[in-house]
């Protein structure tokens, strides 16, 4: 029976990966990655040559099967993702949900690494002993109730957003959040145009937040 690690990796600057991680990604027979290119670009950086399996949110009941059919035979494989830690605002959470339905034997390894989400929380200034992470919100529909439930969350809240919605994301914070609730703002986490912004949601739209990049929003409790 086979192995698969879930292995973070980084969020934006290569210096943060762990040693684990390293020996891990080394030692696997495939790596399963979201994006072949980028998983493609990150283990070339670390001079790292293995074979690549593409799993993203399109893949098939096909897809799921080939990989449950690796592990099956005894393969060893490491799951990435784009940036981060897999199954946090991504589709692998649901892969390990059919290996443990498909094959409960199989031995599943957190190889623990970077999550913006907590990165952002570390650096928020304010009390996460609770707090409520929302991953991102809906493209289109349900927005309207999304914010409403941020809005009335007593703890504290983080969630993800794309710099080319940001600008509406505050602009609809704006209209259901307490005027004197403060906030954070994380542009670009770990890279090289890092920004965080802080305040009331009024204070932070007057700072004209740079809409490129990725973004995490942590907003204190009630």
């Amino acid at each position: 029976m086979g192995k698969i690690y879930i292995v973070a990796t980084p969020i934006g600057n290569f210096g943060d990966i762990t040693l684990r991680a390293l020996e891990i990604l080394k030692s696997v027979d495939f790596v399963l990655c979201e994006d072949t290119r980028e998983g493609g670009k990150l283990l070339a950086h670390y001079d790292i040559k293995k074979s690549l399996v593409s799993y993203h949110q399109h893949s098939d009941v096909r897809k799921m099967k080939e990989i449950v059919d690796m592990l099956a035979v005894g393969k060893q494989l490491a799951l990435i993702t784009d940036a981060g830690t897999p199954g946090i605002s991504d589709p692998g959470g649901l892969l390990v949900a059919q290996i443990i339905k498909k094959l409960p034997a199989v031995e599943i390894v957190a190889i623990p690494g970077p999550t913006a989400a907590i990165a952002a929380l570390s650096i928020a200034g304010f009390a996460v002993d609770k707090f409520v992470f929302m991953g991102f919100p809906p493209n289109k529909n349900k927005r309207q109730k999304y914010f409403k439930e941020v809005a009335e969350q007593k703890f504290t809240i983080a969630f993800y957003e794309s710099g080319h919605r940001i600008k509406k994301c505050l602009d609809e914070l704006k209209s259901v959040l307490d005027a004197k609730r403060q906030m954070v703002v994380c542009r670009e986490l770990t890279k090289m145009f890092e920004t965080v912004y802080r305040g009331t949601i009024s204070e932070i739209l007057e700072q004209k937040v740079d809409e490129r990049g990725e973004f995490v929003v942590v907003i204190n409790n009630l």
